[in-house]
């Protein structure tokens, strides 16, 4: 890949990532096929080569693209990559959508993540939270906490802006692919989540990517399914309403499709949640 060249700021953060990565020795890397995890498999290979072990968690909350993009990076990059199957559909504690819902589904994943380390002889696992992450609710960091996952991105002091430069130099195709999140993100706290909510939402979904929409999601109320876009796609929406409404009613089996007019945001379902976290566990010894 052709290397672009970087600011000496983001020079220096991407030395300290290098470095903070050829210090672990190996490592199992969460790969989901976003922005993130994909710059920290590219580095992580570069620093430690075959000891590097990227890792796609495929589930119902896992969209088809998304697991073939994956895929795709990780040969683009020529990173050893695994595919497996996650349980986290069979907890109960996961289906029944508490509001911090993140934290079984990440410690069924960092579970699973740490026992093939073990496996491989590899001593580290990596995700891909970044800096800008804990100005969010995220139960997940819970879990990575308590199963001693490191995210060398956040360590190296990187943000999302940084990211996408650093991606792009890299010649990553995926340095400004829109955020994205798993499918029962679009759940809303306490109503249960199931595979067929989720195949719904996955479905209204691509027949927003075909109509050319970036940034969206279909939030899932039952019988009707809530768009939000960016503001400044909401006309392309508005000129093909019926088809899109004809669409998701016939393909996703939704009686109801609106348009949430306050736009795109990252996590609209914590709107109006007291978001207030416990104290995290003291953090686990290096293994």
């Amino acid at each position: 890949m052709n290397h672009e060249p970087l600011s000496p700021e983001l020079a220096a953060k991407a030395a300290r990532l290098q470095a903070i990565l050829r210090d672990l020795g190996g490592a199992v890397i969460a790969m989901s096929g976003g922005v993130d995890s994909a710059l920290l498999v590219h580095a992580a290979h570069a620093a430690l080569g075959a000891r590097a072990l990227a890792v796609t968690a495929d589930s119902p909350s896992l969209p088809r693209r998304e697991l073939r993009e994956a895929e795709e990076l990780a040969r683009l990059i020529g990173a050893r990559h695994l595919v497996i199957q996650t349980g986290e559909m069979a907890d109960p504690r996961y289906a029944a959508n508490p509001r911090n819902r993140c934290y079984y589904c990440k410690t069924e994943l960092f579970t699973r993540l740490r026992a093939l380390a073990e496996q491989h002889g590899l001593p580290w696992v990596l995700y891909g939270e970044n800096l800008d992450d804990l100005d969010d609710h995220r139960p997940g960091a819970r879990a990575a906490l308590e199963h001693g996952v490191r995210a060398p991105l956040k360590e190296a002091g990187l943000t999302k802006a940084d990211i996408r430069a650093l991606a792009r130099a890299r010649g990553l195709p995926v340095w400004d692919k829109p955020a994205f999140a798993c499918l029962g993100s679009r759940v809303p706290y306490g109503m249960p989540i199931v595979p067929a909510k989720l195949a719904q939402v996955e479905a209204a979904e691509e027949i927003l990517r075909e109509l050319g929409l970036r940034q969206y999601r279909v939030r899932h109320h039952g019988d009707l399914a809530r768009i939000e876009v960016e503001p400044a796609e909401m006309p392309a929406l508005v000129n093909h309403a019926v088809e899109v409404v004809e669409r998701i009613r016939a393909v996703a089996g939704f009686r109801h499709v609106t348009l949430d007019l306050a736009g795109y945001r990252r996590g609209s379902l914590n709107e109006g949640l007291d978001l207030a976290i416990a104290p995290e566990p003291a953090r686990r010894g290096q293994p």
